[in-house]
C-alpha cells in the first residue's frame, strides 16, 4: 500500500488536542452544516468530526456523477453508515455543461460550481445551513479553481481556518481510528483527461476500468492518464519497483488496452498530483477561469 505520513507504530503526535480544539472551535458556532463529502480522507475527516461536534445537526453531501468511481461511491457510503454520519446522496449534471465538457483550465470550476449550487438548494430546503468542503491548509499553493466555486458559493473550509494540513488530518484521523486515515490520495475521474480533450462517458469509463484493474493487481496509488488512444500510467514511486517486471508489464499492458486505449505508457517519474497542469503553461491555467469569472 501507498505510504501516509504516519503508521499505526507510529507515536500520536502531542499537538493532537491543540489540532482536534482548534477545528472544533471552527465547526461549533454552525447551527446546521452541510458538508461537501467523497469519501476522501479530508472531507471523511471533516464529516466525522462534524457529526462530533455537531451530531444531527450536520449532514454529509455526496455528490454522485459519472466522474466518481463506483468503488469510492460504495466506501464513501460504508464509511458513513459506519459511524452513523447523516449522508445525502445528490446527483449532478456537471455533463451537460458544456464549459466542463470542454475541459479547459477552468473544468474543476464548473464541477464544483454544480455541487454547490446542489447544495445551496438541499440548504434552502432544510434551512439555516452553512456550506462547507474539505480544503485544507496545503491546498493553497495548487491550482485549484474548484476553490473560486466554493468562495463564490460561501462555503467554508474548517480544516483550512484551523490551520490544518494533510499530515495534521491524517494523525487526527489515525487516532480517531477511522480507516480512512491512510487513504491514498483521490480525485475526480475527469482530472485524469488531458485538457483541452473532451470529457465523454467512454472516456471517463476507460480511466475507471483501468484503474481499477492496476488496483487489482495491488497497486494501491495509481493514474492512468488520459491523452486519447495513449493511456499514461503513473505508479507511486515506491511502488513502481513492483511493476519492473515483463510479467507485470505485460498484465498491466493487456488490462489498460482492454479498457479501451490502443497504446499503454509507464510515467518513469511516478505518480505526481496534478500532474496534468504540468503540461499547461500560466496562459492556459488562467484562460478559462477568467473567461468563467
Amino acid at each position: 500500500m501507498s505510504s501516509a505520513s504516519a503508521s499505526p507504530n507510529t507515536p500520536a503526535p502531542p499537538e493532537l488536542d491543540t489540532w482536534q480544539k482548534a477545528l472544533e472551535a471552527q465547526l461549533r458556532p454552525h447551527a446546521r452544516l452541510a458538508v461537501a463529502y467523497s469519501g476522501g480522507v479530508d472531507s471523511a475527516y471533516l464529516a466525522w468530526a462534524a457529526h462530533q461536534v455537531l451530531g444531527e445537526r450536520m449532514l454529509a453531501v455526496i455528490a454522485d456523477s459519472p466522474s466518481l468511481p463506483r468503488t469510492h461511491l460504495r466506501d464513501a457510503i460504508a464509511f458513513a453508515e459506519q459511524h452513523g454520519i447523516p449522508l445525502r446522496i445528490v446527483t449532478t449534471h456537471e455533463m451537460n455543461e458544456p464549459s466542463y465538457v470542454r475541459n479547459d483550465g477552468a473544468r474543476c470550476f464548473h464541477c464544483k460550481d454544480e455541487l454547490f449550487r446542489v447544495m445551496e438548494t438541499l440548504a434552502a430546503e432544510l434551512g439555516g445551513v452553512t456550506l462547507a468542503y474539505g480544503r485544507n491548509r496545503d491546498d493553497a499553493g495548487d491550482f485549484r479553481p474548484g476553490q473560486r466555486a466554493a468562495d463564490q458559493h460561501g462555503a467554508i473550509a474548517p480544516l483550512a481556518d484551523a490551520g490544518l494540513g494533510k499530515r495534521e488530518i491524517r494523525a487526527l484521523a489515525h487516532a480517531a481510528g477511522l480507516s480512512v486515515w491512510n487513504k491514498p490520495a483521490s480525485a475526480c475521474l475527469s482530472s485524469r483527461i488531458e485538457y483541452g480533450r473532451p470529457v465523454t462517458l467512454e472516456a471517463l469509463e476507460q480511466v475507471e476500468n483501468a484503474e481499477a484493474f492496476l488496483h487489482s493487481l495491488g497497486f494501491a496509488q495509481v493514474r492512468v492518464r488520459h491523452h486519447g488512444p495513449l493511456a499514461r500510467i503513473e505508479i507511486a514511486r515506491e511502488e513502481m519497483g513492483e511493476a519492473l517486471s515483463m510479467a507485470v508489464l505485460e498484465r498491466m499492458t493487456a488490462g489498460v488496452r482492454a479498457a479501451g486505449f490502443q497504446y499503454v505508457t509507464l510515467d518513469t517519474e511516478g505518480y505526481r498530483s496534478g500532474s496534468m497542469n504540468d503540461l499547461l503553461p500560466l496562459s492556459a491555467l488562467t484562460a478559462g477561469a477568467a473567461r468563467e469569472a
